[in-house]
């Protein structure tokens, strides 16, 4: 037995490089007949025309009346159903992101699907020092995770880093972003000093010298939040003009949860997300038309007797197919949530995270946000949550695979050999696949009651710690040009002398 423990241990790591672009093989479920969804995304659309949503920014509201919109009172725009029909036909149904690394290059849209870990909370925990405000080391520690596994596609600021002075934290938050991944980043929607200097360092990171050329080049993306309901505050409403101009992505993400800032029936809170979420992809196609968008997708509900928000419920389950198919009916690619309000690693945590995945995934999302580490409702990024989820994100991409199938996988010989009442466990068939023949998991191990009790009995967040510290302690960052790095290096001590960024 031990000898075959050690044999175990010093397998190679299998090959999870595949995981890098997934596309999703299955069909979507829909929820909604074709006249229903019809039905929901025109009453939206007319809504907006006769009661409209406030937009308390004015250059946002310049741009909308100037496209056909009509201003009212109280910061009301009406949206013009021709001006909105126009901004759908011209948001893209999919494109490609780019990286600073070109191999982790993705696809949007489509049945491509990108995996993205926890991104914001103010709160971090781990089985060794419990729950506790975020530093920017938990952040550069979140940011090697993210870079360690190739089934996550986008690097996000897991946690928020509360200990770097708010004027200069875009600016150390981006440089580690940059520095610790290869992989596209994500840009907080913060302010437009704040966007414009992040902008800049990307362009140092991406070899380019100029807006037009970073305008051409989709490689970092931001999420912006609508204040359900029917409003879009300044930062917001600035950042879908900024990145609009600059051609990088935004996830309009409407914040619909049932009961609190949407109406307690699933289809009044759908029909105010679809208006909320047409609304965005409007300013930003008036901005710049063909402007890569998503629409993002969070509607669950909230718990009635406490208000807080709950995930992984029959309602967010539902509400995420209804919304794959409102989002293909206007023909744009879509984010969906992979969220838990658990307060812990535990099986509530599990069972939650995988129901809104699942529903994600039946949905046909072609983006899936918070994919690992969300947990308390996503006040908190997790490590030991983190390492979990990636075991289900993994086995997702594996099941995203195809099926082996010809004449030497349908395995006829072998049935041959071993015969009736036989084993399979020493067939050349099987020795010969040992290596690659199932999903490995780096966490979960199928073992007896035995020896799991040998092996130390240990549980699953205490297996998820050591998986952490193994891959902080291992990691090695991305290469990086000298010159690039001193010329970063340069910019965040420049801009950090200048005052950094102050509040808009």
């Amino acid at each position: 037995m031990a000898r075959r423990r050690r044999n175990q241990r010093t397998r190679p790591a299998p090959d999870r490089s595949r995981y890098r672009r997934l596309r999703s093989p299955f069909r979507p479920f829909e929820v909604l007949s074709a006249d229903q969804v019809d039905h929901l995304h025109t009453s939206a659309v007319r809504y907006l025309a006769d009661e409209g949503m406030r937009v308390l920014f004015p250059e946002a509201r310049d741009l909308l009346v100037a496209a056909g919109c009509t201003p009212g009172d109280d910061l009301m725009i009406r949206f013009d159903p021709d001006v909105v029909a126009d901004a759908i036909a011209t948001a893209p149904s999919t494109f490609d992101l780019h990286a600073p690394n070109p191999d982790r290059a993705q696809t949007v849209g489509g049945d491509n699907v990108v995996l993205a870990p926890v991104g914001g909370p103010p709160f971090v925990s781990d089985r060794l020092r419990g729950r506790r405000p975020g530093t920017l080391a938990d952040q550069q520690n979140f940011l090697r995770l993210t870079q360690h596994y190739d089934v996550l596609a986008v690097s996000t600021p897991s946690v928020e880093p509360g200990d770097v002075p708010i004027d200069v934290r875009h600016l150390q938050s981006f440089h580690s972003t940059i520095t610790l991944t290869d992989k596209p980043p994500w840009i907080y929607a913060r302010g437009r000093q704040r966007a414009r200097d992040n902008f800049d360092m990307l362009k140092i990171r991406m070899g380019m010298t100029s807006d037009d050329e970073l305008a051409a080049t989709p490689c970092a993306y931001t999420i912006i939040n609508t204040n359900s309901p029917r409003q879009l505050d300044v930062p917001m409403a600035t950042a879908i003009i900024d990145f609009a101009r600059l051609g990088q992505p935004v996830i309009m993400t409407p914040f619909t949860l049932a009961g609190a800032m949407a109406p307690v029936t699933l289809a009044g809170a759908l029909v105010l997300q679809h208006m909320e979420a047409v609304a965005a992809i409007t300013l930003a196609q008036v901005v710049r038309p063909g402007a890569p968008v998503l629409y993002g997708a969070f509607t669950s509900n909230v718990d009635m007797r406490s208000g807080s928000p709950a995930f992984g419920t029959p309602e967010s389950f539902r509400a995420a197919l209804a919304s794959g198919q409102l989002a293909r009916h206007i023909g744009v690619p879509w984010r969906s949530s992979a969220s838990s309000a658990s307060n812990a690693v535990d099986a509530q945590a599990g069972y939650e995270t995988m129901m809104n995945t699942f529903g994600a995934i039946c949905a046909g999302t072609n983006w899936l946000h918070h994919a690992a580490g969300w947990e308390e409702g996503g006040l908190t990024a997790s490590y030991e949550k983190f390492v979990v989820d990636i075991e289900m994100c993994q086995m997702l991409a594996e099941s995203f695979q195809p099926v082996p199938f010809d004449d030497a996988d349908l395995a006829l010989d072998a049935i041959s050999e071993v015969g009736p009442g036989g084993h399979f466990f020493g067939a050349g068939h099987t020795l010969e696949r040992y290596e690659t023949a199932f999903y490995e998991s780096a966490l979960f191990t199928r073992q007896n009651y035995e020896q799991w009790e040998e092996a130390g009995s240990k549980m699953t967040d205490e297996r998820a710690t050591e998986v952490w510290q193994r891959v902080l302690a291992d990691f090695e960052p991305p290469p990086l040009d000298d010159a690039i790095a001193a010329e970063l290096d340069g910019f965040v001590a420049r801009r950090t002398a200048e005052g950094g960024a102050a509040p808009d």
